[in-house]
């Protein structure tokens, strides 16, 4: 059992950090820290003593309609998603630690990965470029920024779409005392999100939805930077493209400053590899399956054909000896 004194103090702490959101996090630390803690005086004392991570049946019962949906989502997606998809994870396997250079001042919060990841699509042919949005707070929603990769797709002449792409997707999903079923949810979304804004919308309609269940069974609120507003506003507000780092912004920036982007990018090819392998271990068992569904049909035909035969061959017999009877009385 948690203390609120121990978890406002391991929460600023984190923040102070710019860890709040996962390590790909761009949003204002300063604003970020007014939110924890006017939260934590006012929004979430009474439930400082009932934190757990058990489901209760209600809770467990919507969630699992949640994961029913998420995974719904991942089995529809367009093809040229899909195909990007494949891409994307190829070129984010291909990037080397040395491959990461200083891309900004202050802290680089991965802004590398992004550029580097951006100039490799840029190399295969792809109108991609690293956005960065910004949004002005408004009532409970508070102001912040974050950064984010686009494609944008020429459907034909006159048309186009923007596929977005998100390199750290389930850090913003990321709550204090998740109960199980929540983190199973959060753990089958997609470890980088590339897909349409529509689609992208409904993943953070249920999680806002998941997330506030896990919370309410703990007797916890959803916090302001878990809101779907809040969440919306990062992919939904207005940005600017970038193809490649303004070194003109600062003068000199040492490696210190962005020393933990090694570490990032270790971390996302690692989940991605097995996010891979997880993937293909389920595909032999649905192959065995529909091996089996044809060899218990092919062999169910085999044996009616089998079957058959005799009572064609014992017909087409009695057929003969009733010819040749009748053959016999004509002659007589």
């Amino acid at each position: 059992m948690m203390c609120a004194a121990t978890a406002t103090g391991d929460w600023r702490a984190r923040v102070i950090g710019g860890q709040i959101g996962g390590a790909f996090s761009h949003e204002s630390e300063h604003d970020l820290a007014l939110m924890v803690s006017d939260f934590l005086e006012n929004g979430c004392s009474s439930g400082a003593d009932s934190w757990c991570s058990s489901d209760s049946d209600s809770g467990l019962s919507d969630l699992h309609h949640l994961a029913d949906k998420i995974s719904f989502y991942k089995r529809t997606v367009a093809q040229y998603e899909s195909d990007l998809l494949l891409i994307v994870h190829s070129l984010v396997q291909s990037i080397k630690e040395t491959d990461l250079h200083c891309v900004k001042s202050g802290p680089c919060n991965a802004s590398c990965i992004n550029f580097s990841l951006v100039k490799l699509l840029r190399l295969s042919g792809y109108d991609a470029a690293v956005c960065a949005s910004k949004w002005q707070g408004s009532g409970k929603v508070p102001g912040g920024d974050h950064e984010y990769i686009d494609v944008v797709n020429c459907i034909n002449a006159g048309s186009s779409e923007r596929v977005i792409i998100d390199v750290d997707f389930r850090s913003h999903f990321e709550i204090a005392r998740a109960v199980d079923s929540y983190d199973r949810i959060l753990k089958s979304l997609p470890v980088i999100y590339v897909g349409s804004l529509t689609r992208l919308k409904q993943y953070l309609q249920d999680m806002a939805e998941a997330a506030r269940s896990s919370l309410k069974q703990n007797s916890m609120p959803l916090p302001p930077w878990r809101s779907l507003a809040y969440l919306q506003a990062k992919w939904y507000s207005p940005y600017q493209r970038q193809f490649g780092p303004d070194y003109q912004n600062f003068s000199s920036v040492g490696s210190s400053d962005h020393k933990q982007c090694g570490g990032h990018l270790k971390r996302l090819q690692s989940s991605l590899q097995f996010e891979t392998e997880g993937e293909q271990l389920t595909k032999p068992i649905n192959s065995d399956n529909n091996w089996r569904a044809k060899f218990e049909r092919l062999q169910f035909e085999t044996e009616g054909e089998r079957l058959m035969k005799p009572i064609n061959s014992d017909n087409n017999r009695r057929a003969k000896f009733e010819r040749r009877k009748h053959s016999l009385f004509r002659a007589l």
